[in-house]
């Protein structure tokens, strides 16, 4: 383990190293000499930290804990290196970070970090070697991320208070990333919402930003070597199936588990009809042999959300696999997926999920930016309190919602390609009423859908929900008739107020109200 203490952009001191010559590193840039350290040991965890925060450090969990080369750990207890403002042009989960556990970002710090030299000899030819070793660690992360490098927040890599830099990015670095890492519109997006939230005009930092070129083809590929973990072939899984009218699918699902190399334990139906006086249809569940046992609940009660977590009560087994009625997968599914999960270590994964005849567009395992409510696998120990929340019943976001309570209970969702189902996107089936919601008669008609918004606001920072509200009103703007940008701008607003309104109801309600 090499360890890196560094003071305003400058190292001083190199532990670990005794083949070094320190004299190399006077004139270099922290990342050079990370880099030229990384070549001269190609095998080696690398620690980087703040020199105020030396005797912080938790080296030993560090040691014990980081046996594998494709994860990059840091954490600070203060503000990120771009702050808030980075909300206004990253949609994705990984700002709205946790930091009482660990929890999947890109957003690194200088405070204290680890990465594998092996990554860094990787990654050292392509990106550019930045003086600032905050905007060089996020850039890192933020390109290598999606290619398969894992990155955390770890608070369990200070054992004791820190002191926090007070280090506040610059506009210009901050329009500077923004035009390197996303397309080049978010930086005139970025302008647009700093002038109508915080009444601040960039144009400057706008303006020279333009210059700089797009970083993110620069790393085509990363080779991550995973750690082999200890294989337990006689792992058991349970599988959760919510139904509703859809008899020849589910019988089609049930076959493809009976032709499973590694068996369920138990499947576990729930079948809904809201019809009154009506049964259950499923009769191939008691007509056939099976070799499995099947739990099968009939229910008046419709919505996919309540027969999930009315399945989630019943399960028995170490796994979980989330199922559809109208899926299709080979008969290695379940065991490819066990075994993979032990191979990398992992308690939570998607699959590769496309519809009939649809290329599967990222074939390379990473930090899932989502959860699959019908093509997912989780260790039931992750369960514990986690349920689909009923407040987003008939709506839209319950399956970000389900796996974003996973990753605040520390547990990352990971999305392994090469298993594959298909979602045949069957018609809908059975008696189905349109659910009537709160707001249904409301003459000003809430936008976005106040489910929507209810994600938005439980999990999503104050400047992604501002951006989103940006991003809304302008594609919003494209389709209506009316082009009349003052009566437009009125209604927008009206109809976002309501969102919220119900968006807040709902929460308050805890799902007992649709």
């Amino acid at each position: 383990m090499i360890i890196v203490y560094h003071n305003n952009n400058l190292i001083v001191e190199v532990i670990n190293a005794e083949g070094l010559d320190n004299g190399k590193l006077s004139d270099l840039t922290i990342a050079q000499s990370i880099s030229l350290i990384s070549q001269i040991y190609d095998n080696e965890l690398l620690v980087w930290c703040d020199i105020n925060n030396r005797n912080s450090v938790d080296f030993d969990f560090i040691s014990q804990m980081f046996q594998r080369t494709n994860e990059m750990h840091s954490f600070t207890k203060g503000d990120y290196y771009f702050r808030a403002a980075i909300g206004y042009v990253d949609e994705s989960l990984f700002i709205n970070c946790n930091k009482n556990i660990l929890f999947p970002t890109w957003q690194m710090s200088a405070c204290v970090g680890i990465i594998h030299t092996s990554i860094i000899n990787q990654i050292s030819k392509s990106i550019p070697f930045d003086k600032d070793f905050d905007y060089y660690l996020n850039s890192v992360a933020k390109l290598a991320m999606p290619l398969g490098l894992f990155c955390y927040s770890n608070p369990n890599l200070l054992k004791e208070d820190v002191v926090n830099s007070d280090k506040k990015v610059s506009d210009f670095k901050l329009f500077r990333f923004v035009k390197q890492h996303y397309k080049t519109r978010w930086v005139f997006l970025l302008f647009l919402n700093l002038c109508w939230f915080e009444k601040t005009i960039k144009l400057f930092p706008l303006f020279i930003s333009l210059f700089y070129k797009n970083r993110t083809n620069l790393i085509k590929s990363i080779n991550i070597q995973y750690k082999k973990y200890i294989i337990n072939t006689k792992e058991t899984i349970d599988v959760i199936i919510p139904t509703i009218g859809r008899k020849k699918y589910l019988y089609d699902v049930l076959c493809d588990l009976r032709n499973q190399t590694h068996l369920p334990i138990n499947v576990i139906i729930v079948e809904q009809n809201p019809k009154i006086n009506s049964f259950s249809e499923l009769d191939y569940i008691t007509n056939e042999s099976w070799p499995f046992t099947i739990k099968h609940t009939f229910t008046h009660q419709s919505g996919a959300c309540n027969a999930r977590n009315i399945a989630l009560k019943q399960v028995e087994s170490e796994w979980v696999f989330l199922n559809d009625d109208d899926n299709r997968f080979d008969s290695n599914l379940l065991k490819e997926g066990l075994l993979m999960a032990n191979q990398l270590g992992i308690l939570v994964f998607s699959t590769a999920y496309p519809q009939q005849n649809e290329k599967i567009k990222s074939k390379i395992i990473n930090q899932s930016k989502i959860f699959g409510s019908g093509n997912s696998f989780v260790k039931s120990s992750c369960l514990k309190d986690v349920r689909f929340s009923m407040d987003l019943e008939f709506g839209y976001g319950e399956d970000g919602d389900f796996g974003m309570q996973l990753r605040n209970k520390g547990f990352d969702v990971f999305y392994l390609p090469e298993l594959k189902i298909t979602h045949l996107k069957a018609p809908i089936g059975g008696f189905r009423t349109k659910p009537t919601f709160l707001w249904s008669n409301e003459m000003i008609q809430p936008k976005p859908s106040p489910t929507v918004m209810l994600f938005t606001l439980k999990h999503k920072t104050k400047e992604q929900l501002k951006g989103y509200k940006t991003i809304l009103f302008l594609k919003y703007y494209r389709v209506k008739k009316n082009k009349n940008p003052i009566t437009y701008f009125k209604n927008f607003i009206k109809q976002w107020n309501r969102s919220v309104f119900w968006a807040t109801k709902l929460m308050k309600t805890d799902g007992n109200e649709i």
